[in-house]
């Protein structure tokens, strides 16, 4: 059998790893806090015939060996941290991350998972929440009667109550940063959860320590490039096309030897 087969087959198959990445990304154009991700890929074993440097004559070295690769496989979809255009709603619960850092949510089961998407809600209960529902860590309640709330650059969170003009402080927000986000693992509905690739989360006061500021009013959205997925899709689709051409070729290849007469 060709190796040419089984070469350009993986190549397909990589290509359409690369397509469903890019749909994924476009699907998520405007998704609040989304970060795009990238695939890459590596070359497969080599199979060496004639290695370089294997005496030719006497006193002569053939110059370059013979190897042959055996095709492609993905190895990583990173994800792409750079920061996402702001958006600006001028809704008091929505925040944005000016730099690096994630907002921590704690789930039902008690683990901590982090996010960028900044859009938040108030539950029953007055809590800041997720769309899901789940809450701030640490909790942050909006007393019932407060007719407006504010949120500093520090995260900490102020209301003013009806009938009273002072602010009142009822909690800060803090964010949380890694020394690897790339190796964070994305679980859905916007968040993510730290692997041992990501390094333990390093959690202060939103400014301090490299972690970002938070502005109040905006959201960040995704930061996908629809001209750039674009461009990325019609180069997958061209490799993908070359890479079956490949494969017919050998295919026309082994039909003209099975084909020969004696």
């Amino acid at each position: 059998m060709m190796r040419s087969l089984w070469i350009a087959a993986s190549g397909m198959a990589g290509q359409q790893f690369t397509i469903d990445n890019i749909a994924n990304n476009l699907a998520n154009v405007n998704t609040a806090g989304y970060k795009k991700s990238r695939v890459d890929f590596q070359d497969l074993l080599y199979q060496t015939i004639r290695v370089a440097g294997t005496p030719a004559t006497t006193g002569a070295q053939v110059p370059t060996g013979i190897q042959i690769g055996h095709g492609v496989r993905q190895v990583a979809t990173q994800k792409i941290f750079t920061q996402g255009a702001f958006k600006q709603t001028d809704n008091p619960l929505d925040l944005v991350i000016e730099g690096d850092g994630f907002l921590q949510v704690l789930l039902p089961d008690g683990t901590i998972a982090y996010t960028r998407d900044g859009a938040l809600k108030k539950d029953s209960l007055g809590r800041l929440v997720t769309s899901d529902g789940f809450p701030l860590e640490p909790e942050i309640v909006i007393p019932d009667g407060a007719v407006s709330v504010s949120v500093a650059s520090d995260g900490s969170v102020t209301v003013i109550l009806s009938g009273q003009d002072r602010p009142e402080e009822v909690g800060r927000i803090e964010l949380a940063r890694f020394v690897n986000p790339a190796g964070l693992r994305s679980w859905g509905r916007n968040l993510y959860l730290p692997s041992a690739g990501s390094g333990e989360p390093i959690v202060g006061t939103p400014g301090l320590d490299g972690l970002g500021s938070i502005a109040q009013g905006f959201v960040e959205m995704s930061n996908v490039q629809v001209v750039e997925e674009m461009v990325n899709m019609i180069m997958s689709q061209r490799a993908y096309e070359s890479n079956s051409k490949a494969i017919q070729a050998s295919d026309d290849m082994l039909q003209t030897a099975n084909n020969l007469r004696r």
